[in-house]
């Protein structure tokens, strides 16, 4: 006498929902795997972005420097920044890219409305408050393509009253520099400071 298994149609129902849920886990799984993946590519270029924009900015500051101390291009206006001279700096910064003030701001002591606070930095139009990389040095910084910035960093200049210690009664201004950089994506920007005091013998 043969014996014969037969499946019975409940079994067959049991196996098809069996089935169909490991491969609701291995497409969660999948998905859950590529989502990772975008995000950890997306967290990767904004952070070379952002690094991007910051080299800018601390470029920018390094400009800045080098208008105020000893700039030898034919824009040149570092004759006009002196420890012991206010020329040039305006409540809010002077504009515009013909002005050879530009970007030079008058600190009047307010923290809260500090020029570096308040003005619009990041303003490239032809009267902007900010000076554009390399407008009185003649220095030169690739962008514009590709993992450079995506636009020339910009810089302002307050006057600040120089209250170190030790210092010559006769050495009364030094600087604040405040710079913007920009990244491949100009929407990611870093903005850094340092303060700059320029050498009386230099003049």
């Amino acid at each position: 006498m043969k014996s014969t298994s037969q499946r019975w149609p409940y079994e067959q129902g049991a196996s098809l929902v069996i089935t169909l849920v490991m491969l609701l886990i291995v497409l969660i799984l999948a998905t859950s795997s590529s989502n990772m993946a975008l995000m950890g590519e997306r967290a990767a270029r904004n952070e070379r972005d952002r690094a991007i924009a910051l080299h800018a900015a601390e470029s920018a500051l390094a400009d800045a420097e080098l208008d105020i101390e000893n700039s030898t291009a034919a824009t040149s206006r570092s004759a006009i920044f002196s420890p012991l001279s206010i020329e040039g700096f305006t409540d809010g910064c002077s504009t515009g890219d013909d002005n050879i003030y530009q970007g030079l701001c008058n600190n009047v002591g307010d923290i809260k409305t500090a020029p570096w606070l308040t003005v619009d930095i990041a303003n490239t139009n032809a009267n902007s408050s900010s000076v554009q990389f390399g407008h009185f040095t003649g220095q030169t910084m690739p962008h514009d393509g590709g993992p450079l910035p995506g636009q020339l960093p910009r810089y302002i200049i307050e006057l600040m009253i120089d209250n170190t210690p030790g210092q010559s009664a006769n050495a009364n201004y030094m600087y604040r520099i405040t710079a913007i950089g920009f990244g491949s994506d100009i929407s990611t920007q870093a903005v850094v400071q340092s303060f700059y005091r320029k050498s009386i013998n230099k003049e």
